[in-house]
């Protein structure tokens, strides 16, 4: 396989923080048409999000069905924005179908959905489902002898969900190493801050005690999260969890730590927030 061919990857850490950048563009925008959506999440997680599509997953643009492509699930599917924007950066969506984003009809759903093709590998949404149907994948792969790997992105608030530590058990029993989950640790669920509803700590123990290679970092440091990727892939006895730290509305200032899990965000905010964008890319 050569980068032309199939993989435009990059390891470049500007490279990849430019994408960030203009997915949080895109995420503000696309939210902003709307009114009301989940731009804190998207925002927070775009450095994460940048460096998984554009720097660690194998997927061919031509063939979304190549068997030896790695799976990417979105368990905390109401993400939505923020992945159809990664999707079109990437090239694996016309970047024009962003325009349609939960409009009547449109395959670009607020909660992400199959119906968009097989781009999506699993409908989730389902509040902890991704491990579970991750580890079934994952499981999958292994017997057919396929290199691929399974990375589960999993919104922290998930953590409270039984199914959760039920497949971290599983996985970690039987050292099922193609499978990564990174948390969103960004500390916002609906009911606000999570150690207000169930406090996780001390969680990498946690995933530890299931078998787990449970590594920690700041999930805007994209050379860290690199790493952190990097060292999942070389792990051959077991899965690996990552905990990225993101602050939500992370890029734009008067949104940062403000805790909507479902913000409203105003035409005068969505107008500022994208100035605040613009001129952050200036300044770059």
């Amino acid at each position: 396989m050569t980068p032309t061919d199939h993989d435009p990857r990059t390891h470049d850490p500007a490279a990849l923080a430019a994408h960030a950048h203009a997915m949080r563009r895109d995420v503000v925008r696309l939210v902003g048409a709307l009114g009301q959506g989940y731009v804190q999440q998207g925002l927070g997680a775009a450095d994460l999000f940048a460096t998984l599509f554009f720097s660690t997953l194998r997927l061919r643009a031509a063939d979304p069905r190549w068997p030896d492509r790695d799976r990417f699930l979105l368990s905390t599917a109401h993400n939505s924005a923020l992945f159809h924007a990664a999707l079109a950066r990437r090239g694996l969506i016309d970047p024009a179908r962003l325009d349609s984003y939960v409009q009547d009809g449109s395959t670009l759903e607020v909660n992400v959905s199959q119906r968009l093709g097989p781009l999506v590998e699993a409908t989730l949404g389902s509040l902890g489902q991704g491990p579970s149907v991750g580890l079934g994948m994952a499981l999958a792969l292994r017997r057919r002898g396929s290199p691929a790997r399974v990375y589960v992105v999993l919104g922290d608030g998930e953590l409270q969900e039984g199914q959760v530590w039920e497949a971290a058990m599983y996985a970690g029993a039987h050292g099922i190493a193609s499978l990564c989950v990174v948390i969103d640790l960004n500390f916002m669920q609906v009911e606000g801050h999570t150690d207000q509803v169930l406090r996780h700590e001390p969680l990498l123990d946690k995933w530890r005690a299931f078998g787990w290679q449970a590594l920690a970092v700041d999930g805007h440091d994209i050379p860290a999260l690199q790493r952190a990727l990097a060292q999942a892939d070389a792990t051959r006895d077991r899965p690996t969890v990552i905990a990225a730290t993101t602050l939500v509305g992370k890029g734009v200032g008067f949104l940062e730590g403000q805790l909507g899990h479902n913000m409203k965000l105003s035409p005068e905010d969505t107008r500022r927030a994208l100035a605040v964008l613009d001129a952050a890319e200036v300044a770059a």
